[in-house]
């Protein structure tokens, strides 16, 4: 899964597109590289970042997907929210899944439209709000707690009528976890298979990678790819990515 961010403030900068044109460039060298899905996001959710509205997401995001859907018929299109209206348009235009880091959380609409469009929904594990869950996480057993959330989780949503879910324990600093949090989860990524649900990992250039190899994220990639092996041991279905070429290294050695 090969990101896109359609915002000026994404950690990462070679991530950041500031045009239709920069979009589909971007998509371009993701899908000429093996990206399966691309993932469309207009809002960051790192560490101290301040959310902005629906409609401001949905402005910086409408020109790209319409192009990218356009320019890239094959290629699955993510659309990384959490506001209902913004996947209601974007699923309108075509787009194929919904990823929301909330899980439902910001907007408890997301949820009800998702049961009714049948997309697929990826729901993400967070703890706290997105401006301040950074300071101090606090958990009885990270892992425990993490799966415990998702039982109840994925129970309310099946409750709901949603059965096509694909799962994120919410790895990185900005959702919640220090280090030994998410390496806690990284080591125990196998625990998830109990829900029989495609897992999606996302630990591209995080800062619980820049920390652990003491790199900034402009020379993150290579202990990024150890990760990706790590993630792919465990049971990763799915990496949400900066870097498809690399990441695509490191599912044919794990194949292999």
């Amino acid at each position: 899964m090969g990101i896109i961010n359609t915002t000026p403030d994404s950690f990462y900068s070679s991530s950041r597109v500031a045009s239709v044109d920069q979009s589909l460039a971007l998509a371009d060298k993701h899908v000429k590289e093996g990206a399966l899905f691309l993932d469309i996001g207009a809002q960051s959710t790192g560490p101290g970042s301040k959310m902005v509205g629906p409609d401001e997401e949905w402005k910086r995001m409408h020109e790209p997907l319409k192009e990218l859907l356009q320019a890239f018929p094959n290629a699955l299109l993510s659309i990384d929210t959490f506001y209902s209206s913004v996947a209601r348009k974007a699923v309108e235009l075509g787009a194929h899944l919904i990823n929301d880091v909330s899980a439902g959380e910001v907007d408890p609409e997301l949820p009800l439209f998702m049961a009714d469009c049948k997309l697929p929904y990826v729901i993400m594990h967070k703890s706290g709000d997105f401006e301040t869950m950074q300071n101090n996480p606090q958990y009885q057993n990270a892992v425990v707690d993490d799966i415990s959330w998702f039982i109840e989780k994925v129970r309310a949503l099946n409750n709901l009528g949603l059965s096509n879910l694909i799962i994120d324990p919410g790895f990185g600093f900005g959702f919640g976890k220090s280090l030994e949090h998410n390496y806690a989860l990284l080591r125990n990524l196998n625990s998830f298979r109990v829900f029989n649900m495609p897992l999606l990992v996302g630990i591209s250039r995080k800062t619980m990678i820049k920390v652990a190899a003491n790199v900034d994220s402009e020379n993150a990639l290579n202990a990024t790819t150890a990760a990706h092996i790590l993630a792919l041991q465990g049971g990763a279905k799915i990496l949400r990515v900066h870097d498809v070429k690399e990441a695509e290294q490191a599912i044919s050695i794990y194949l292999a």
